[in-house]
């Protein structure tokens, strides 16, 4: 994926758990992320839920390049096989998402939104997906702001066994209603 966004060009690459492992390891673990919930992960860790990641059929990680440099990191995952497991019902075409961006000294007006929205776009370009849901901390009120931008409804609270989360569910439709988005 390439996408040119006001901030810049935005590009996805998949994620290898032990050359990326050291920088992920500082995303993870900077207070910034503290919803990520790795913060006293040691990078071992890390490169160790990575791989589990990378060799899971239902899970993926993409690294996200601003400029060619890393920025940010996107999972997917079928939520009719990880994560979500029993709370709720899936439909055919559910797509699960997270997101991170790396933590900066020099913030740039509108990046997060422009990776939302770069990582929903990819998201989409694929005719299968017909829903992107997300289970965010309930307290984390920045991403659920964040996530009505691009198009997110929020469904219900669910209690997942590390955190209370606020499931959400996007469609193609309300993606393209919030964003302008064509595809």
């Amino acid at each position: 994926m390439s996408a040119t966004t006001a901030i810049g060009p935005l590009t996805l690459r998949p994620l290898d758990p032990v050359a990326d492992g050291a920088l992920l390891h500082t995303w993870v673990t900077d207070p910034k992320a503290a919803y990520w919930m790795m913060q006293d992960a040691r990078q071992e860790d890390v490169e160790r839920a990575y791989l589990e990641i990378a060799a899971d059929e239902h899970h993926h990680a993409l690294l996200g390049l601003h400029d060619g440099a890393p920025a940010f990191l996107m999972e997917y995952y079928d939520p009719a096989h990880r994560e979500l497991v029993g709370l709720y019902e899936p439909l055919p075409g559910d797509v699960g998402m997270h997101f991170l961006v790396a933590p900066t000294d020099r913030p740039v007006h509108g990046f997060t939104r422009a990776v939302i929205t770069a990582v929903m776009a990819h998201l989409f370009t694929d005719p299968a997906t017909e829903r992107v849901v997300v289970e965010p901390d309930v307290s984390n009120t920045a991403v659920h702001t964040l996530n009505e931008a691009v198009g997110f409804v929020p469904h219900h609270e669910i209690q997942k066994p590390e955190k209370k989360a606020l499931l959400s569910f996007c469609t193609r439709q309300q993606f393209a209603a919030a964003t302008g988005a064509t595809r």
